[in-house]
C-alpha cells in the first residue's frame, strides 16, 4: 500500500515526497526526495523513514517545534581569527611506563 500524502518542490528538479507506504512487509512515512532530470526519474537515497510505532513520537517532535524558531535569523558562531604565534613543538613523550601509584612518581 502506497499513500502519497504531500510533495514539497525543493528546487526544479527536486520534489519531496512524503507517504505512507509498506517496507518490508512493515507500515511506515517515507520522506525521500524524488528527482526529475533527463538521466535519471525517481527517487534518491536521501530522504528518512520512520516506522509506524515511532510515528507518534516523530509528530510530537514536529509538533513541538515552534515555527517562530524557523523564520529567525540563525545566530553562527564566528572563527576566532588566527593567532600570529607560531605553534610551540610537543613535549616528547616519554616511552617510561607510568607510575602505578604515588610512590613510584619521580620528583
Amino acid at each position: 500500500m502506497e499513500k502519497d500524502i504531500d510533495r514539497i518542490t525543493k528546487n526544479q528538479e527536486t520534489d519531496i515526497v512524503i507517504r505512507i507506504d509498506d517496507f518490508g512487509g512493515k507500515r511506515g512515512l517515507t520522506i525521500r526526495e524524488f528527482v526529475k532530470s533527463e538521466r535519471y526519474t525517481g527517487f534518491t537515497k536521501a530522504g528518512t523513514r520512520i516506522p509506524a510505532e515511532y510515528f507518534k513520537a516523530f509528530k510530537q517532535a514536529i509538533n513541538s517545534i515552534n515555527e517562530k524558531d524557523m523564520t529567525e535569523a540563525v545566530i553562527v558562531p564566528t572563527e576566532q581569527p588566527a593567532t600570529s604565534k607560531p605553534e610551540t613543538p610537543k613535549e616528547k613523550t616519554s616511552s617510561k611506563k607510568p607510575a602505578k601509584n604515588y610512590e613510584e612518581m619521580e620528583m
